[in-house]
Parts: C-alpha cells; structure tokens; sequence
C-alpha cells in the first residue's frame, strides 16, 4: 500500500523504521508537527521522525493544523492508500480522514477501551496497572474511540517508569502496526467496536500535576514519579526551588514526617504518610542531575528540613 505516515517523537521511529523496510509497502510521505525549539540554546530542530524521513528521501509534511487547504491538496496528490499514525500529536479533522481508502490507523499505548487520550502509559503506571499493551484502531472523529484491529500486552515492571515502557511498547507495537496493515491490505483483518465497558481517560500530565505531595503514602509517590519519568519529571521544592527527583526505594518499616529528609554516609530517605523512600538521582534548579548523596553532601539539609 502507498502509506503517508504521522508520527511526531522518538517513539514513532521503530514504526516508521519498521514500515519503510517493509517489503509490502511504500512510503511516500510523513506528516509530523513543525520544526520547534529544544535544548539549551533553543535552537530549532526537526522532530525525530522528521529528521529519519529526510535521513532516507522521503518527503515531509509540517502543517500547522492537519485542515489546512495546502496540506489536503498536497495529501490528495500522493493518494494514499492508509495513513498509519503513531504519537503525530495533533487532532484530524474529517476531511484529513477521508482522504487516504482504507482511513487513518493509530498505534495506541494503551489496551483500548482503557487510558483513550494522551498519557496512556503515564497513567497506566500511576494507577498501578499490572498489564499495559498496545492497540492498533481505524480514528473516528471520537477520541481513540474507533474500532480495533489488533493489541499486544506487555507486562508492567514495578521498577518501569514511563519511558522504559513506553520503549517496550514502541518496538512490540511497530510489529502490531505492520501486521495491521498487512492484514488490511490483503482483506483478512476486519476491525471490531470497543467494548462498552472499561472505558478510562488518560488526560496529559502537567508540570503541575508532577509535583510530588509526600503526605501521600509511599506506593503513590513511588508511582507519580516512575509515571512522570523522564517528563514531564517529577519534582518537589527545598529551601524555596524546585528539585526534579527520579525513581525511588521504598524502605518498609522506616518512618518519617511527610516530606522529612535525613541522610546517612550512603543514602538520602525521605518521609512519607506511610513509609520512608529512598531518592535516588535529583536534579537541583539549573544544575545537572546528580546523584542524591551527592546533592545532600552539597546543600547539607539541617535538623528537620523538608521537601514541600
């Protein structure tokens, strides 16, 4: 099938990857979100899937909103057959939907009807499921509410933050997604609706809804910080600025007051509603990340100094 491919991030390359090497397909173009500032010196950089596609001669489509007049007649010209869709990060309207015969297919990370939105596998790890997955499904003008085509499942590691899962998910999902459109070619997968129930919401997580409340009990701080690792980063606050803090340990038995640090030659812990956790990596305001014995032989916390 001629494909025209929408992905944005990292996450979308072993799709892309997968797709151009595929014997059974060819394709013509992608569409991912226009060139933005990143790192230290804010320079403007292409996306990653950008940046493979023009790496092998394929070209690239930057519209500002998927309904622009230019970008549908540009779309119309190279007649796709099916427009597979990995994190493009953008919402289509119905008249990007109705170009390509066999309509847009995304890779989703969850398992559907479960996390529809945009923080699938954040979310899946806040809220302790055991089980993850990915979900290929044709888009309707509904949020991630099209029929499905296929799923994978993936078993959730209590050591796994957002980004070791979701890499996982990447690599079994770009299979998925080609064995989706394999089958879709030849006529042999039919998509069935979403089961009515089990239905839950994955809304993006803010900087603001990352910043860690250590009167919760452990298992939850455990949580929002591998939910929120590597972004958008979870964080908390000492002597006024702001402390990004990477995964814990949590230490059964050991109590402090919420947000009481105390520190030996080898560990920094921090108090809980229930039990203490260990920190692991932190990030000071403006600093480079560092390890928290490291950061506390720095700032050297006093007496009962806190985290808020």
């Amino acid at each position: 099938m001629r494909l025209v491919f929408a992905g944005t991030p990292e996450t979308a390359l072993p799709s892309l990857r997968t797709l151009i090497d595929s014997p059974r397909h060819d394709v013509v173009a992608v569409v991912t979100r226009p060139d933005a500032q990143s790192g230290r010196g804010r320079k403007v950089h292409p996306s990653p899937v950008a940046a493979l596609a023009e790496e092998a001669g394929i070209e690239v489509l930057r519209p500002q909103k998927a309904g622009d007049p230019e970008f549908l007649d540009r779309l119309r010209a190279l007649e796709p057959d099916c427009c597979p869709v990995v994190a493009y990060g953008a919402l289509l309207p119905q008249s990007a939907l109705d170009v390509p015969r066999h309509g847009w297919i995304n890779l989703h990370f969850s398992i559907l009807p479960a996390w529809r939105g945009a923080a699938p596998v954040q979310h899946a790890i806040l809220h302790g499921d055991e089980i993850g997955g990915a979900t290929t499904f044709q888009i309707v003008k509904e949020l991630d509410a099209g029929p499905v085509y296929g799923v994978v499942t993936e078993e959730i590691h209590t050591s796994d933050t957002s980004g070791s899962l979701l890499e996982r998910l990447s690599i079994s999902g770009a299979g998925l997604l080609a064995a989706t459109l394999d089958g879709v070619e030849d006529g042999t997968l039919e998509a069935r609706p979403q089961p009515a129930d089990g239905i839950t919401i994955a809304p993006k997580i803010s900087v603001a809804d990352a910043r860690v409340d250590w009167t919760k009990p452990a298992l939850h701080v455990d949580r929002l910080i591998r939910a929120c690792t590597p972004g958008p980063g979870a964080w908390t606050e000492f002597r006024g600025q702001r402390v990004k803090v990477g995964p814990v340990r949590m230490v059964p038995g050991e109590r402090l007051a919420p947000g009481e640090i105390a520190t030996t030659k080898t560990t920094v812990l921090v108090g809980t509603a229930t039990d203490a956790v260990e920190l692991g990596e932190v990030q000071p305001q403006g600093k480079r990340l560092m390890g928290a014995g490291e950061w506390a032989r720095g700032v050297r916390p006093e007496g009962k100094e806190v985290f808020k």
